[in-house]
């Protein structure tokens, strides 16, 4: 082979909120919201321009997936501001345009295209680094040594697997059994009653998975406190715990692409002259003091808060 390459996987749907809330609105002569594409737009175009060469951008094309049928509570669109939405199909358009990869997830999230993805890439022994771009807590069970790592864009923050046990205390391996315990609001499965952090991290750290857990937790040796409370919480609610860890383990057996040279950014489509000077024609506005003050509360909605 005798060089190496980096792959970059991008949280499309990350960046699209990032953006939204980020930016000045901007209308095109349409009177369609670009601002949120035009931000993605350039920020991808900026990794390239800095060296990025094997780049691909995973989209939840639909915000439901085939966890809403397991968990009536999981994450849906309602209550995000119709903008947003309608900008998912534009920012596909215009990737795709710009000769960027673009993974559009239907039945599965984002997440589960940038989790297969990375299991891809690393399978090829050119590939040095995959750098999977989101700052969701989900992804942290991809990371793999120093090979496949997690990067926050927003941050600069990157975490390898020895990041991953500092961060949360378990290894990668163990990140959806710890997230079925503490829950995860952003996509919308509270855990188990009285199982935080510490607790389920030192509980984890020694049994590595929910299975493991003795179920009399004078069996434990681990220092958390209420031991034989949180022992009885698990005892009667292992089904849900189970499948709370369903909900947090991605999916890796898609099928996104055959050779990783797909990946490599060959340049713009003929097309993407016309929808730049499009995006570029778009007329910046000042959004609504409301809107703004919305930031924070809805980046909450964004993957990964």
């Amino acid at each position: 082979m005798g060089f190496s390459l980096d792959v970059h996987l991008i949280d499309g749907t990350y960046e699209l909120f990032r953006h939204y809330y980020a930016l000045p609105s901007a209308r095109d002569e349409d009177g369609r919201e670009v601002a949120a594409v035009r931000g993605v737009l350039a920020s991808v175009l900026g990794m390239i321009k800095g060296g990025a060469t094997h780049v691909a951008v995973a989209t939840d094309h639909v915000i439901e997936s085939f966890r809403n049928g397991l968990w009536p509570g999981y994450k849906t669109g309602e209550g995000v501001e119709p903008d947003l939405l309608a900008q998912f199909p534009l920012l596909e358009e215009v990737l795709s345009a710009a000769g960027i990869v673009v993974w559009p997830m239907v039945e599965f999230e984002a997440d589960d295209a940038l989790a297969a993805g990375a299991v891809a890439a690393a399978r090829d022994a050119q590939v040095e680094h995959v750098i999977i771009c989101t700052p969701d807590k989900d992804l942290g069970q991809c990371v793999q040594g120093i090979r496949i790592v997690q990067l926050s864009r927003r941050t600069g923050v990157t975490l390898d697997e020895a990041g991953v046990i500092k961060k949360f205390g378990v290894s990668p391996a163990s990140i959806p059994d710890y997230l079925a315990l503490v829950g995860d609001a952003a996509d919308g499965y509270p855990g188990l009653p009285g199982w935080g952090a510490k607790s389920s991290a030192a509980v984890l750290a020694k049994f590595i998975h929910l299975e493991s857990i003795p179920a009399d937790s004078r069996d434990w040796h681990v220092n958390v406190a209420n031991a034989t409370t949180l022992a009885g919480t698990l005892s009667r609610e292992r089904e849900r715990a189970l499948l709370f860890r369903t909900l947090a383990t991605l999916r890796t057996d898609i099928a996104l692409f055959e050779d990783v040279d797909q990946l490599r950014w060959k340049g713009p489509t003929p097309a993407f002259p016309v929808i730049a000077a499009r995006l570029d024609a778009a007329r910046t506005e000042r959004r609504s003091a409301a809107g703004r003050s919305r930031n924070a509360l809805n980046l909450r909605a964004a993957p990964g808060q």
